[in-house]
């Protein structure tokens, strides 16, 4: 049997198909996702060739998370800026490299759709070439498409995105989206630059004994968290612990093979550490998707409301039965 690769299916006729589902669609949706894939395209270009384009190292600047930015970093947000700011579909684009929102210039139409984005996560690792990725949510705005949008439309809760996804650049470029029915994985063909159906409706496997953490900060977490994991390293539990250091990279592994993904809060970050709006929401949006669960410890992370561009939150993400597991020995201690 032919794989959905091989017969040809791309991510426009997807995006095609998916909307012809829906006749009260304007086309605004279907302009968004090809932008989107537009900058994933032009990101994935220059990551290939990071080190001839002269674009390894840092800028020198440091971001409104303390870090410092990459060139990479720098030309990933513009890029998706770029791509986006112009097609009318967008009212205001939210980066975790901004200190605040990008509004859609007055010369464009301000659109109906808010776009969040940690626009090169694991950026840390570019130099050494490791998997990095770029990380979205789109939410729909509430006050009227035209106007420019206000803190409103941009502070929603998880519960509102109406599309999430991220892409990875590792050895080969992949695509993961989910607008709420199923997850899907398109791998980009570099000799043509389209984006083929290559993972079609992504399930979360039920082989669990799989976790990803940073043990290093051990000894920062909380007694629990610590225990849970001690009792995932005994030889009788039978689990194995693969860490990138890289979010995306770590969470695509889990959502193919199967497993759980650890970053909780510590004595360093007592709030947590991962952004809740560029990171936390658009991956437990996907991975609710695919039949998993995300927790902040004690609570459904899409659950959560900002009250900031920038909060931070713990995560725990992945298969259902480890999530509730340790959710569970947090809330227990908790009380």
């Amino acid at each position: 049997m032919r794989s959905q690769f091989e017969e040809g299916i791309t991510l426009d006729r997807f995006i095609y198909e998916t909307t012809q589902a829906h006749p009260e669609s304007t086309g605004r949706f279907s302009t968004l996702l090809r932008q989107i894939s537009l900058a994933s395209r032009l990101v994935s270009a220059r990551v290939n060739r990071a080190g001839l384009a002269g674009m390894l190292g840092t800028t020198g600047e440091v971001n409104v998370q303390g870090e410092f930015v990459q060139k990479l970093d720098e030309y990933a947000n513009n890029t998706f800026k770029r791509a986006l700011e112009h097609a009318g579909c967008v009212a205001a684009i939210l980066s975790e490299e901004d200190e605040g929102p990008y509004f859609t210039p007055e010369r464009f139409h301000s659109g109906r759709y808010i776009f969040a984005m940690d626009p090169l996560d694991g950026s840390s690792n570019i130099d050494v070439n490791a998997s990095i990725g770029t990380i979205f949510a789109v939410f729909r705005r509430r006050s009227p498409e035209g106007s420019r949008a206000d803190m409103g439309d941009i502070l929603q809760s998880g519960n509102d995105i109406v599309a999430a996804g991220y892409v990875i650049y590792g050895s080969g470029t992949v695509m993961v989206l989910s607008t709420g029915a199923g997850v899907h994985g398109f791998t980009l063909d570099p000799s043509v630059g389209e984006f083929f159906l290559s993972h079609p409706d992504i399930r979360l496997s039920s082989d669990t004994r799989m976790y990803s953490v940073n043990e290093g900060y051990t000894a920062t977490w909380t007694p629990e968290v610590q225990k849970w994991v001690a009792d995932r390293k005994t030889l009788e539990a039978g689990w194995k612990q693969r860490y990138i250091g890289s979010l995306v990279a770590d969470f695509h592994r889990n959502l193919i093979k199967g497993g759980v993904f650890l970053y909780p809060r510590s004595s360093a970050n007592p709030k947590g550490k991962l952004r809740l709006m560029y990171e936390a929401f658009p991956l437990a949006f996907l991975v609710e998707a695919a039949g998993g669960r995300a927790t902040n410890g004690h609570d459904r992370i899409l659950d959560q409301t900002p009250g900031g561009l920038h909060d931070r939150t713990p995560l725990f993400i992945g298969n259902p039965d480890p999530v509730d597991e340790i959710t569970a020995l947090i809330r227990s201690a908790a009380q």
